[in-house]
């Protein structure tokens, strides 16, 4: 809100917003709706680029549907719809979003009883299955990511316990979670996913430098056979991307990079926080699937995000943050949106 009010001072004739809602819900969202049809009402051309499909159809006049860089149509929101800029975005008619619901769940992966830390979240308690993923709602400021990188070891709780496998744990940084089998994909993939200036291969490779050297060598055969796989396994595109500077991919497929970077360890538990943020859709889709294959394949998944389409379409359950504190536990094919805002803003009934 601070960086839209910057761009404000000066009063601008244009007015670029670059996912402007990515980070924002509630409230927010409502007054940026409403500043952004009250400038276009005084004469601002407002340029808003967004991947919420829903907010484009209500706040646009006219819509530019952009894909590999080229603009793929020009349209109005009355004479298109959702399905149809997914096809024109994606290059073809995506028949399924999200994933159908997996059957059952197995055994407790990780258990977290009590978990606080001063100042972001108080009496945390959740549980995640093998076989299930757990969407976590909250807004911004609701203690989510903070709960997400206790849970890796980037911060200490100062009271509560968690299980993993049924054993007590307490990792005191990341490199003890990682070897007992989690991992984390952040939120913010350009600066803690990352390294810019290094190649796909390079990045996708960090995590498991330990099993691909020897001696103090690295064996580059094993090493490009495994990220050869990843790149095949995730769709990471352009094929042959490997030797190319990771900030050269598409938004989309950075993420893939460092999803592949985590499935390398093949972990029990993996913790994803907004990993759809800037992603198209035609990737989001293959997000998911992805997603799905590994719970099928006993995985527990948490999935932290501020898009309640996504939350109730690709998770088992859903728990819902305010203020540090999980606040409601709901079945996503027995609530609705407006109910989950209402747990996140600690008014529901």
């Amino acid at each position: 809100m601070v960086e839209i009010a910057k761009a404000l001072v000066s009063e601008p004739t244009v007015l670029i917003l670059d996912e402007p809602s990515a980070v924002l819900a509630g409230s927010d969202l409502d007054r940026l709706y409403a500043l952004v049809r009250d400038l276009a009402a005084r004469g601002t051309l407002v340029i808003y680029v967004s991947h919420r499909l829903a907010e484009v159809l209500d706040l646009a006049t006219s819509i530019v549907v952009v894909k590999d860089g080229k603009v793929a149509a020009v349209t109005e929101p009355d004479r298109t719809s959702e399905d149809e800029l997914i096809r024109l975005m994606a290059g073809r008619r995506l028949e399924q979003i999200y994933p159908d619901r997996r059957p059952g769940r197995g055994a407790a992966r990780l258990e977290v009883s009590g978990l606080s830390r001063a100042g972001e979240f108080r009496e945390v308690s959740l549980t995640l299955h093998a076989g299930e993923i757990v969407g976590l709602f909250g807004l911004v400021g609701s203690g989510r990511s903070e709960l997400a990188q206790c849970l890796f070891g980037a911060t200490q709780p100062a009271e509560g316990e968690v299980r993993l496998d049924g054993r007590p744990v307490r990792f005191r940084d990341p490199k003890r979670a990682v070897a007992a089998g989690m991992a984390l994909v952040t939120e913010d993939r350009k600066r803690t996913g990352l390294v810019p200036g290094m190649s796909v291969r390079d990045n996708i490779a960090l995590t498991t430098m330990h099993t691909t050297t020897r001696a103090g060598l690295i064996d580059t055969g094993r090493r490009r056979r495994a990220v050869t796989g990843m790149i095949e396994r995730l769709r990471i595109q352009p094929p042959h991307c490997a030797g190319m500077p990771v900030a050269t991919l598409s938004g989309g497929n950075q993420q893939k990079a460092v999803l592949a970077k985590w499935l390398l360890r093949e972990p029990t538990v993996l913790i994803l926080d907004e990993p759809t943020r800037g992603v198209d859709m035609a990737t989001r889709v293959d997000l998911y699937r992805i997603v799905d294959d590994l719970a099928r394949t006993g995985l527990a998944v948490l999935l932290i995000s501020s898009d309640l389409t996504e939350v109730l379409g690709a998770s088992d359950r859903v728990l819902v943050m305010n203020q540090g504190r999980i606040t409601g536990e709901l079945d996503p094919d027995r609530t609705t949106e407006d109910e989950v805002l209402a747990y996140s803003i600690g008014q529901a009934a």
